[in-house]
């Protein structure tokens, strides 16, 4: 099938799955927060997700033609590495965030990384901010610090600002990740973009799982053995992330990145729903303001760009 025979609608409906399943794997890992702790429920994404991701490329490189050219080079290595790394503090930043705050809340700071590229770019690169997004960001710090103090009094308004750090340091995190497994996508070399996207998956799903298992068999052995014990909800956890994965490559493969990333916004409405069917939690009044505030932000930001 050509990009000109895709149905117009098709994008919307993978990102769309893509969003459910992301929220689903991130409410799998909250719940085995407690049992594997932090570090232990981070390394279940990629340990997991990983014979997921090898069964994908496979089953690809069985219907299309094999890549002629890639380039396994320093470069490569160097950008994979920073991903994968980034990746892995970045997820273990949004557990702590999910732990401290509703599901809901949580999943709203991680989403304000939009926001965050921005004032990176402009900080970091000199990228011109026009006016419109400009206000964009104002509107959704002011739904950020919403989140952050609504319901609190002022004994306890300062512990808020704890779970927003971790939230919105993993968002500012997980853009660094993005970058990093572009460029090695990049780095790869000419072939279709599909394959080096799948095989920078895999290869960074393989770093990420020893770099983690390692630093469990030094510091925390029991929790590896705790990891395998739980081996279904861990497997659930990780098939869902390596099909979320492959939905939003489908997805950047149909349409531009802007409307992906702002048709994802959804997943903070998933993200609702999840947290009140399977935590029980609601967000009060000015949490649902803050989450509105950030989403209208974040979609103004990227439809401005």
């Amino acid at each position: 099938m050509t990009l000109a025979e895709v149905p117009p609608w098709l994008w919307i409906v993978v990102t769309f799955i893509a969003a459910l399943s992301q929220t689903f794997r991130n409410a799998m890992q909250r719940s085995l927060t407690t049992r594997l702790g932090t570090v232990g429920a981070t390394h279940v994404r990629f340990l997991f997700g990983l014979p997921f991701a090898c069964v994908f490329i496979a089953l690809m490189l069985a219907l299309v033609e094999p890549p002629r050219d890639l380039r396994f080079g320093a470069t490569f290595w160097a950008w994979v590495l920073t991903g994968g790394v980034t990746q892995i503090i970045a997820t273990a930043l949004m557990l702590a965030a999910m732990q401290l705050r509703s599901f809901t809340v949580a999943t709203a700071y991680v989403k304000s990384e939009p926001v965050l590229v921005a004032v990176m770019g402009f900080v970091l690169l000199g990228d011109r901010i026009g006016p419109l997004a400009i206000a964009a960001i104002v509107v959704a710090t002011v739904g950020v610090v919403l989140m952050s103090v609504s319901g609190a009094s002022a004994k306890d308004a300062g512990s808020r600002w704890r779970p927003a750090l971790f939230g919105i340091g993993a968002g500012a995190i997980f853009a660094m990740s993005a970058v990093g497994f572009r460029g090695a996508v990049l780095a790869l070399g000419d072939d279709p973009f599909y394959l080096r996207a799948a095989i920078t998956l895999v290869v960074g799903l393989t770093l990420q799982s020893l770099l983690l298992s390692g630093w469990l068999l030094a510091r925390s052995p029991g929790t590896l053995t705790e990891i395998f014990r739980a081996w279904r909800p861990s497997l659930a956890a990780g098939g869902l992330g390596a099909f979320a994965s492959l939905c939003w490559f489908t997805a950047f493969a149909l349409e531009p990145a802007a409307l992906v990333r702002t048709a994802a916004l959804v997943e903070i409405l998933f993200a609702q729903a999840i947290s009140r069917q399977l935590f029980a939690q609601r967000s009060s009044r000015g949490e649902s303001m803050g989450i509105l505030l950030v989403v209208a932000g974040v979609a103004v930001l990227l439809l401005t760009g």
